[in-house]
């Protein structure tokens, strides 16, 4: 087996043409292995396994610096790098993450999780090299799907400035996380119908040299492009041409199901936990359909991931005009909601937590400034959310919720996520975002007869005294076991208060909590600095009521163990309990 004793870079470079063929099927029945157990990003990394050997064969890394686009590229990287053992024995799959990371390796250059990066940063990299007056190659590597972000096609702009060396690796394997969006699509297909020969060039247009592989998943193709361009002296495009999903015939066939994937059955491939049923993806693709034929005018907006609000392939196409992709481009998602909005449409984009925050210019400029009634929904905004470094989703509240006349709002429920959803969709005076909770989605069954219209009014669910515990979004049914909890230990009810609203305080009611009520505590699954709660001590500060803020404290978390992050923010009952009864003392 030659990937057991594959250390470093070095040794690939021992190896014939014909051993690496049969490394890269190595390296592909360990890609799988791992992936059946332990899930990953899969379609991406199985494209790009000859592209990797070869990258490594002919470039002397970390010399020549690879940068990696989005990181879901990088695990046939990381088993050339000394990080084999964690895709080869189950006891290791835990000793990287599934992203670049230089605090594992001297062949990565920087923790990258968000898409359209690379050209930009090996810009720099190359820039500072020349600079300093060193040498050696620095490589972009980008899956076409990347292209449609606009810092991608930034980097690509000022690449030629450079006048030295940078070469641009760009995989193409005609998708995204779903299919392509976009008029540069057009281009690309062209390039690889003609084998790259076509008078109309995306990359030369830019002032880039440029030179196509069409079978980029063959390793002596590969080195004999990358051996051309070693060492160049202007900025050159490497487009190849590769398959995602390769040596898998579930994920050759199904690309966009085989993006990414949990646990599964290798022979079936069928996932190992079964199918989830009703979530808030299900709930908000369905309530949009419905809501799509009564309507013309309210379209859905995704900026390249699409199952987010739960449109599957046969989704999309029963909403056909009224769903919009703009690929990955979250800056013109909000821009383009803004501007469908302001011309009487209603639109309504669903995106994670994570990727809102590259679209902050948009919210404040395009958005609020304009005051453009569209409909932001936030999905995994949230402690119980994805854990990597890179996709954390704990920022967005002290983000958003401070541009003025943005409504930021955070049901409890299913029910209040979708009366929340129907006044948003309806109304036109304000822009709207709902941060959905975190965890399984709970429903109740009861129907909303609030009117989200007067805002930043808040609900009392449970009336009490001496204490009131104002609990957001996901962490209501933690403030009601804290209410439980207090009621007994102090003889009292406590209040509970579900305040709906992330962006405004109630005043007339945080006002009347003053008569017989000695402490306010908020609890919110988001980062304190900024947040929700600083908004209640801010209107107490000059009273004697006395606030605790629960929350999570600013800091970058990376796989984190939810229960034990938790407990270190003081995010238990029990805990929260206590230090309530200690500060009544």
């Amino acid at each position: 087996m030659y990937l057991e004793k594959i250390n470093g870079p070095e040794d690939v470079k021992k190896l014939t043409v014909k051993e690496m063929s049969t490394l890269a099927e190595e390296m592909r029945t360990a890609l799988l292995k791992r992936a059946s157990i332990h899930g990953g990003h899969f379609g991406p990394n199985f494209g790009m396994v000859e592209a990797t050997i070869a990258l490594h064969y002919v470039f002397e890394s970390p010399k020549d610096k690879i940068v990696y686009d989005v990181s879901h590229q990088t695990y046939p990287h990381k088993m050339l790098t000394g990080r084999k053992d964690a895709y080869l024995y189950e006891e290791h799959y835990d000793d990287v993450s599934g992203y670049s990371n230089p605090h594992e390796s001297e062949h990565d250059h920087f923790i990258i999780g968000h898409t359209s990066t690379s050209v930009s940063l090996a810009c720099g990299l190359a820039k500072a090299r020349d600079l300093n007056g060193e040498k050696g190659n620095v490589i972009a590597v980008i899956g076409d799907g990347s292209l449609s972000g606009g810092e991608a096609l930034e980097g690509f702009d000022y690449a030629v400035e450079l006048e030295g060396n940078l070469i641009i690796v760009v995989n193409d394997n005609d998708m995204s996380i779903a299919e392509n969006h976009g008029g540069l699509y057009g281009n690309l297909k062209l390039l690889r119908e003609t084998n790259g020969q076509a008078e109309c060039n995306l990359f030369k247009a830019m002032g880039l040299d440029y030179i196509y592989v069409n079978e980029g998943n063959d390793v002596a193709s590969l080195i004999e492009a990358f051996s051309k361009v070693k060492d160049s002296k202007k900025p050159v495009v490497v487009h190849i041409n590769t398959l995602k999903g390769k040596g898998y015939a579930p994920a050759e066939q199904h690309k966009e199901q085989w993006h990414y994937s949990g646990p599964f059955d290798i022979k079936t491939g069928k996932p190992l936990y079964g199918e989830f049923g009703e979530d808030y993806s299900s709930v908000t693709c369905d309530y949009l359909l419905k809501k799509m034929k009564e309507d013309k005018s309210v379209v859905a907006i995704t900026s390249a991931t699409p199952t987010v609000m739960g449109f599957t392939e046969d989704k999309r196409k029963e909403a056909g005009k009224q769903f919009v992709d703009v690929g990955i481009a979250e800056e013109t998602a909000v821009a383009m909601a803004a501007g469908i909005a302001s011309n009487g449409g209603k639109p309504v984009y669903g995106v994670y937590s994570t990727f809102v925050q590259r679209t902050y210019d948009q919210l404040s400029q395009d958005l609020c400034i304009n005051n453009a009634p569209a409909t932001i929904v936030t999905f995994w905004g949230s402690v119980f959310g994805m854990n990597d470094v890179t996709h954390l989703g704990l920022y967005d509240i002290p983000m958003m919720a401070n541009i003025p006349n943005l409504v930021y709002m955070a049901p409890t429920t299913k029910e209040e996520y979708i009366a929340m959803l129907d006044w948003s969709i309806e109304q036109n005076e304000h822009p709207v975002a709902i941060r959905l909770p975190g965890g399984e989605m709970i429903s109740d069954g009861k129907e909303v007869t609030k009117d989200f219209s007067k805002l930043n009014k808040y609900e009392v669910t449970e009336k009490g005294s001496k204490v009131a515990v104002i609990a957001l979004g996901t962490f209501y049914q933690l403030g009601k076991e804290v209410v439980d909890d207090l009621s007994d230990k102090l003889d009292t009810q406590a209040t509970l208060i579900n305040p709906y609203y992330i962006t405004g305080i109630d005043s007339e009611l945080l006002e009347e909590l003053k008569k017989e009520h000695d402490v306010v505590i908020t609890i919110e699954d988001g980062i304190l600095d900024g947040g929700f709660g600083e908004k209640i001590s801010r209107f107490y500060g000059p009273t004697d009521m006395k606030v605790i803020n629960f929350g999570l404290k600013k800091e970058f978390l990376d796989r984190y163990d939810v229960n034990e992050v938790l407990k270190e923010n003081h995010l238990t009952k029990e805990q929260i309990v206590e230090d309530v009864m200690a500060l009544m003392k």
